[in-house]
């Protein structure tokens, strides 16, 4: 059976916790900052987990890990 190719798009974007969960950064943090309220911002550090919905096409696309 050949070797599957990882989407890099989505390994690039993703990494998987110790549990199995998927980590992404939540987007709009990269410009336009200041017309966004501090909580609105505080709330963007954080890393947001991928809904359980959408594992199995992520598990797909990510053969190896």
């Amino acid at each position: 059976m050949p070797k599957l190719k990882t989407r890099k798009c989505i390994s690039k974007r993703l990494k998987r916790t110790g549990t199995g969960k998927f980590q992404f950064a939540k987007p709009g943090r990269r410009h336009l900052m200041t017309g966004k309220s501090g909580k609105r911002k505080r709330h963007m550090r954080r890393d947001a987990v991928m809904p359980a919905a959408q594992l199995k096409r992520i598990a797909k696309a990510l053969p190896y890990g």
